[in-house]
């Protein structure tokens, strides 16, 4: 004997308002996700649940679904034109039955016609989660970015993840709802420097994109504000606005040059970046690997200028070439090849440091000329 069956109903799905405005406020107080922002997209994935949920899967004009959610409770009206002759059911009401919705309605009047929402199916149900944890994810990343962004140009610890057979290395930066992944490009990296996955490393934010899958954060152990920040770290004079650092020239993994000033009276700048027997520099030359770092006092004039950029050869004259950013230097014959430096080093960073195009000379060769 047949068996008669009944064709099982869909599960209504109840929502509880107060109970999802108490969980998003907690969403607010653990992730920094704005209340608004999820109720924004949580009654967009109502409207998206709705139009899955239609017989005729008719994708309804955004305009014409309404959703009102508060704590009080959660409404979906669909939004019809009356008309006399129906056409389009999906978007159309005919006038007897909207009057009896309605019973002022006139032909070409729009008439909100509410949805049950608790006769949603589960596709319905499962596309209005989709949206909410989508609109969760977004948020997340945008937090994320918002504060990595707040960090470029800054210093920052991570871990070392994996190291890319490109020589790329991809480092975890801080903790929590803030973890994020860097990546340090080959080119970034100081050259000699060796590292394995779970190392702690210091680098410099360059710069942070938007990504799909969260802010793409690029960092370096080669820019010349890594050396800037590391003096910050390790002289409180810095800190406190004390000295100023005017500007670096670096050779990342041979050497540095850093130009100081003191903003205050009766402060040595060179002395308070070198520290008690050199303890503040040696911090930082320890932490780029034995980088040699110069520091050499700022001057307005620019004789003195590269005088002491030229640090730590002894000059005896510098001149300024008129109508040019370029100056003349003469040197005891003794202190050349300090002054040139191995491969022209110092005399290249002494340049990139103040700017300008600097001619040494040999005291024996000026007296000759």
């Amino acid at each position: 004997m047949a068996r008669n069956t009944k064709k099982k109903q869909p599960e209504a799905h109840k929502i509880d308002c107060a109970e999802v405005f108490a969980s998003l406020r907690d969403l607010e107080k653990l992730k920094g996700i704005p209340v608004d922002y999820m109720v924004e997209r949580m009654k967009q994935g109502m409207a998206n649940a709705y139009r899955k949920d239609r017989e005729d899967r008719r994708d309804v004009p955004a305009d014409n679904v309404v959703v009102d959610l508060s704590e009080s409770g959660l409404s979906v009206h669909v939004v019809k034109t009356v008309v006399e002759e129906l056409e389009d059911t999906a978007l159309e009401i005919h006038i007897d039955a909207a009057r009896n919705i309605n019973p002022d309605a006139q032909v070409g009047d729009t008439l909100h016609i509410p949805v049950d929402v608790e006769k949603f199916s589960r596709i319905a149900a499962q596309t209005f989660k989709q949206v909410v944890i989508q609109g969760i994810r977004e948020a997340e990343r945008g937090v994320v970015y918002e504060s990595y962004s707040s960090k470029a140009q800054e210093l920052l610890t991570g871990t070392v993840l994996r190291i890319d057979p490109s020589g790329d290395i991809f480092v975890r930066l801080g903790t929590g709802n803030e973890q994020n992944d860097a990546v340090l490009r080959a080119s970034e990296q100081i050259p000699g420097e060796t590292y394995e996955p779970g190392d702690l490393i210091r680098v410099y934010v360059l710069e942070v994109h938007r990504a799909n899958r969260g802010p793409l954060v690029h960092v370096s152990r080669t820019h010349p504000n890594l050396v800037r920040r590391l003096f910050e770290l390790e002289t409180p004079e810095i800190a406190e606005g004390q000295v100023e650092v005017r500007n670096i020239a670096r050779e990342a993994g041979s050497r540095s040059k850093m130009a100081v000033r003191a903003t205050m009276e009766g402060i040595d700048p060179v002395g308070a970046c070198v520290g008690p027997r050199g303890g503040r520099v040696g911090a930082v030359v320890d932490e780029l690997c034995g980088e040699k770092i110069d520091i050499v006092v700022w001057s307005e004039d620019p004789c003195e200028y590269v005088r002491s950029a030229l640090s730590p050869a002894d000059v005896i004259s510098v001149t300024l070439v008129p109508g040019q950013k370029a100056c003349k230097v003469l040197v005891p014959d003794d202190q050349l090849s300090l002054a040139i430096g191995k491969e022209g080093q110092n005399a290249r960073l002494a340049a990139r440091l103040t700017g300008y195009k600097i001619d040494i000379k040999p005291a024996s060769q000026a007296e000759a000329e």
